[in-house]
């Protein structure tokens, strides 16, 4: 499969156009992003790359697109005409194209940089030819690197091959079980780090807490010989025994209870 290209006539400076509905060609403007003014040489058929058909001549000078391989054409000095025949070349007239013995500019055929049609039909040829040459220099040099690293030729071919065909889907599934286990792997670890951070939080909570109870306790123990030092109870209980009615006692810091008058004995008459 070649190269496709436009086929623009030298006198009408317009394109090959192929319809899509009944083979008829036509002259228009050229337009590079049309498929249906590509074409391109198989051997010697001009194949269109809208139509995927081949310009073919339809009875005496009839010229449209059909089946490849009912005309092949023969293409000298930008001169298309049908191979083994006198019928002429392909010009370009008002209706379209058709075949005429006319050997002037409208019968000339080039692409959109003014290149003849023929040397597209070239072209093949010379990159057949570059990649033979090619491969006699690769076969010379590979020549050389025997000689110098002391290989024969048949390893050397054996390690080509392996090189060339050698699969990569295992070296691919390697790499992508590697990258899950290395995946897999940073999960857990962050799943750990989460773990053990949520759990020094509720340990320094717990430890907050424990401080703050028994500080709590610390306090109440500190405060509880006051409150048994003035207890009602035990003053209640160490009230005088042998108190009389209207009798004034004192009961002293040291629990001692006297009474605030003495009774003084009455003076004799």
């Amino acid at each position: 499969d070649t190269e496709a290209f436009l086929m623009k006539n030298a006198r009408a400076k317009l394109c090959l156009q192929a319809s899509p509905l009944d083979g008829n060609l036509l002259l228009e403007n050229c337009n590079p992003d049309s498929a249906f003014q590509d074409w391109s040489w198989q051997g010697h058929s001009l194949m269109n790359r809208g139509t995927r058909s081949c310009l073919s001549v339809v009875g005496d000078d009839t010229v449209q697109t059909s089946l490849c391989g009912s005309t092949s054409w023969d293409c000298s000095d930008s001169l298309l005409s049908p191979l083994g025949s006198s019928q002429g070349y392909l010009v370009a007239n008002r209706k379209g194209v058709t075949l005429s013995n006319v050997r002037a500019l409208k019968a000339k055929w080039q692409d959109v940089a003014d290149r003849s049609v023929c040397e597209e039909k070239a072209e093949p040829d010379r990159y057949v030819l570059a990649a033979l040459t090619s491969t006699q220099m690769y076969q010379h040099a590979a020549g050389n690197a025997i000689l110098e690293l002391g290989v024969d030729q048949e390893e050397l071919e054996n390690l080509l091959w392996f090189f060339r065909r050698e699969d990569p889907s295992t070296w691919n599934y390697s790499i992508i079980a590697l990258s899950f286990v290395a995946l897999s792997l940073g999960l857990l670890l962050l799943a750990i780090n989460v773990t053990r951070n949520r759990k020094r939080k509720i340990h320094a909570y717990h430890e907050a807490a424990l401080r703050e109870q028994q500080g709590e306790q610390e306090a109440k123990q500190a405060l509880m010989p006051v409150q048994q030092e003035y207890s009602p109870a035990e003053l209640g209980k160490q009230e005088p025994q042998d108190q009389k009615a209207g009798e004034v006692v004192v009961q002293w810091k040291d629990g001692t209870v006297t009474s605030l008058y003495t009774e003084r004995p009455e003076d004799p008459m």
